[in-house]
């Protein structure tokens, strides 16, 4: 392969990233045959900690899920750790690179037109017991503002219904308001529907930024590296080069079709079910040994790791400047990703709060829980962030809740407004804050109360005096016990 300038290089893609987690070993390959519409869910949904690759699927196929896994995989992808990342992509936001044409590429290798390509022979998988049907939950659509030409590149859920055609939830943002204008006009919307690539393109994708910003050059920022883009064959869109399958398509305007039950982000079937829009596929382009992109949806799976870590690190970098630079060190999301920690150390009285409130009102919809912990609070370990919130909290003093609050339309826990496929579809709802700090370090008579406990000789180390085959057992414990920062100080 080749750039523009012909220097011969191995750009960034779906195969890269499998040769990456194999050398991580954090890939497990299924020889076995594989039902994707009655056994890939419950082999995804079981998979935390690996990424699974389908060697052996109906119609010679192949597929990559849960990659990535957890946080710990999108780190990798990053180059980075767990506790790493957030910072490491604070400081990537804005620094972005524009794609680069190309005439050919590895997605060119095969074409088909409409009677020549059947969605329904494709690996599509079932996640969950009452879903509607196969669901591709790894196809990143691009879209232009028809008025601007600017392009835009965000998830999508589509439902399978047919050989050439799916529904799909448009979420009220960017591709939603492109919708709306071709809607006015009277006309379908070009689509391109992207499905397998680097998952650093999948994370530019999750990146929420001004309407109008290219998430294509987000992607180049995030991989140091251009993103080679092709041409489509019946639209006006560009796609990457290096993609594994694009489908293209449009979307008619003013008609909806019932679609779901889904099983979502957030661990649950009923949000955005209801009347959608739907796309009608004409062409399909993709690589002669095309590796489909299964992403299973849930609380901590992959359809979560892709939005945790750009948020985080858009929060995270915003927080930077509240109330002149506060002593901020990480930010994680909660399971179900409406809810945030903070880790920061207080400089002085409210400052905390002072950094919730804004951690609240971000550029996300998601969080309606925010809440700051000190420095010693391992926010990757959930046992502790619990043991902040049940030793560090007044609930009288540290406890706000701020109602009447737009939120987030996937929040099933709140009053919906409006239905999905409409206008007016919100959650209108409310938001909490919790201070779990400690009292900063200009008040050392205060703060000395939350000293944690720590035993005596603390750089001993209990491996050196177990037997070695129960240390297994002690290493997956410890951190309950201990927390990350304790053992260090």
């Amino acid at each position: 392969m080749s750039t523009t300038d012909g220097k011969n290089y191995q750009p960034k893609d779906m195969r890269s990233w499998i040769n990456e987690l194999d050398e991580a070993n954090e890939l497990i390959r299924i020889d076995k045959p594989v039902d994707p519409l009655t056994e890939m869910g419950s082999l995804l949904y079981q998979s935390r900690e690996k990424a699974l690759l389908f060697d052996n699927l109906p119609n010679g196929w192949r597929s990559l899920g849960q990659a990535p896994a957890n946080v710990r995989h999108a780190a990798l992808a990053f180059g980075a750790n767990e506790e790493e990342v957030v910072p490491l992509v604070a400081d990537r936001l804005g620094k972005t690179i524009p794609p680069v044409m190309v005439e050919d590429g590895p997605v060119k290798e095969v074409k088909l037109s409409k009677d020549e390509f059947d969605l329904t022979k494709t690996p599509v998988h079932v996640a969950g017991q009452r879903d509607g049907g196969p669901v591709i939950g790894s196809g990143l659509m691009i879209t232009k503002d028809p008025d601007t030409g600017a392009r835009n590149m965000s998830f999508h859920r589509l439902q399978i219904k047919g050989p050439n055609k799916s529904g799909i939830l448009l979420y009220p943002r960017h591709s939603w308001k492109n919708y709306l204008k071709y809607q006015v006009r009277g006309e379908p919307m070009p689509v391109a529907i992207m499905i397998g690539h680097h998952p650093l393109i999948y994370a530019a994708a999750a990146t929420t930024a001004a309407y109008g910003d290219d998430e294509i050059e987000i992607a180049g920022g995030y991989m140091d590296e251009a993103v080679r883009m092709v041409k489509c064959e019946t639209v006006d869109l560009e796609v990457p080069a290096d993609a594994e399958i694009v489908l293209e398509g449009y979307i008619p305007p003013d008609y909806r079709e019932d679609e779901g039950p889904f099983s979502e982000f957030q661990d649950y079937y009923v949000t955005g079910t209801g009347q959608n829009p739907i796309v009608e596929y004409q062409y399909m382009t993709r690589r002669e040994d095309a590796i489909w992109k299964n992403l299973q949806n849930g609380s901590e799976m992959e359809g979560c790791v892709f939005h945790k870590i750009p948020m985080c690190a858009t929060i995270y970098k915003r927080l930077s400047t509240v109330s002149g630079g506060p002593d901020i060190h990480n930010v994680a999301a909660l399971p179900g990703i409406f809810g945030l920690v903070i880790q920061m150390t207080s400089r002085y009285y409210g400052e905390a709060k002072n950094l919730l409130m804004a951690a609240l009102s971000s550029e996300y919809q998601h969080p309606k829980l925010a809440i700051a912990v000190d420095e010693d609070v391992d926010i990757f370990n959930h046992s502790e962030v619990l043991w902040a919130l049940a030793t560090r909290v007044n609930p009288e003093q540290d406890i706000d809740i701020i109602k009447g609050t737009h939120n987030h339309a996937m929040d099933a826990a709140l009053p919906e407004l409006g239905a999905a496929g409409k206008p007016l579809w919100q959650r209108f709802g409310s938001k909490m804050l919790i201070d779990a700090t400690i009292p900063p370090p200009n008040d050392a008579d205060a703060r000395s109360d939350f000293e944690r406990i720590r035993p005596i000789n603390p750089g001993l180390r209990l491996e050196d005096f177990a037997a070695e085959e129960s240390m297994p057992i002690v290493d997956s414990l410890s951190p309950l016990f201990f927390g990350s920062k304790l053992l260090d100080k």
